[in-house]
């Protein structure tokens, strides 16, 4: 019966061991998945490590950027800015030199026209000149003897049509003479030609030449296009939902189609009134300077800010994407392990808000956590997040 006992409590105490043991074990299992999960967003580098990736930390940037719209358009210019070169009376191109996209200057010669009938039109001007003296003195004796009652009425009345008449197509040829392209002031001098020059109004560049030397222009005929290339601005498409968001005054972010990531900026100043069939109105923007390279016509992609907002701002190259989320690594500073330097890095995962000018808007997923005081990882992100999750996995497959 004594030997029975022993025997009795020698199992027992078998029983307490192991089940102290397996204890032991579970606890042990636990402490390392609890050190496991505590390590799965910490980065850790060697010195070496650190200065292969090279990485850099910059602190969180406080941007104003704004919620935008994003519209596409094209560069144009006013109707008033399109000028199209004509020749009233027609004639033949004698000279010219333009081709299209030549850049011109106000009172650059653009072609010379000739044409003989131009002759005819200032002798006639020279001889309405010349009877001018004539007629007034006439007009004047007529008007004395008239007064003095020794002429009769109807000599004095005809020679003040005849001398009101002469000033009148003296006016009306002068006229004629500067629609040509004439200065009377010059032909009053004596100089006379049969060719006429035309001259750029305004500065810009030639859009389209429509005539070569030795052609006839007629009076209906366009001999070129020029555009006031001071008066270029963005023209953009806003459908009719988005109307309402579009004010005057707000910024337009634009950039050309073969060039997508070089931004030019504008100002709305005007939003058109009426809808069209396709639902949408037309908005303009002033460019806020010329660029050399801009053509009416280029199809541009373009971004409405309708609000501004001062926030937490990243690089974009800071912000890495893993499994449907957004992290930023942290830098935690540096320790001493077995006499080698570490780096210590956290990721923390953020939520992305608007983003402009290569900066992102940016919040932590923990609210308990303050973004401002963070020593953000600027450069090197992803060769941390392939280092943290090469970790991760060969840590799951021991």
């Amino acid at each position: 019966m004594k030997n029975t006992f022993k025997y009795i409590n020698r199992i027992s105490m078998v029983f307490i061991l192991g089940l102290t043991i397996a204890s032991c074990g579970s606890k042990t299992e636990e402490v390392a998945e609890e050190h496991h999960e505590e390590s799965e967003n910490t980065v850790e580098l060697t010195e070496a490590q650190y200065e292969q990736a090279a990485i850099q930390v910059g602190a969180i940037e406080r941007k104003v950027i704004g919620s935008e719209l994003r519209v596409n358009g094209v560069i144009d210019v006013p109707p008033q800015s399109n000028i199209s070169i004509n020749m009233p009376y027609g004639g033949f191109v004698k000279y010219t030199e333009m081709l299209p996209g030549s850049k011109v200057k106000k009172g650059q010669l653009l072609v010379v026209i000739e044409n003989p009938e131009f002759i005819q039109f200032q002798q006639d001007y020279l001889e309405g000149l010349a009877n001018q003296e004539f007629l007034k003195a006439e007009y004047d004796r007529q008007k004395e003897l008239f007064d003095e009652k020794v002429a009769s009425g109807k000599t004095f009345q005809q020679a003040k049509s005849d001398y009101l008449a002469n000033e009148a197509r003296i006016k009306s040829m002068e006229e004629r003479l500067k629609i040509i392209g004439f200065n009377p002031a010059k032909i009053r001098e004596g100089t006379v030609s049969s060719s006429v020059n035309i001259y750029a109004p305004v500065n810009g560049s030639v859009r389209e030449v429509y005539t070569n030397v030795g052609k006839y222009i007629n009076p209906q005929d366009v001999i070129m296009d020029i555009t006031n290339a001071e008066d270029l601005h963005v023209e953009l498409t806003v459908y009719e939902n988005d109307i309402p968001r579009v004010r005057e005054g707000q910024r337009i972010r634009f950039a050309l189609v073969n060039s997508p990531n070089d931004w030019r900026e504008a100002k709305v100043f005007l939003v058109g009134s009426g809808v069209r069939e396709d639902r949408s109105v037309t908005v303009h923007g002033h460019l806020k300077k010329m660029h050399e390279d801009l053509k009416p016509g280029m199809y541009v992609a373009a971004r409405i800010e309708t609000d501004s907002n001062d926030v937490l701002a990243a690089p974009e190259a800071s912000i890495v994407r893993f499994g449907g989320k957004q992290y930023v690594f942290s830098y935690a500073g540096k320790k001493s392990e077995n006499g080698e330097i570490v780096h210590d890095f956290e990721m923390l995962e953020v939520i992305k808000g608007y983003t402009e000018d290569g900066y992102t808007q940016i919040s932590l997923a923990d609210t308990a956590k303050d973004l401002s005081t963070i020593q953000l990882v600027t450069k090197g992100a992803f060769t941390l997040l392939a280092k943290a999750k090469n970790t991760e996995e060969e840590g799951h497959g021991h």
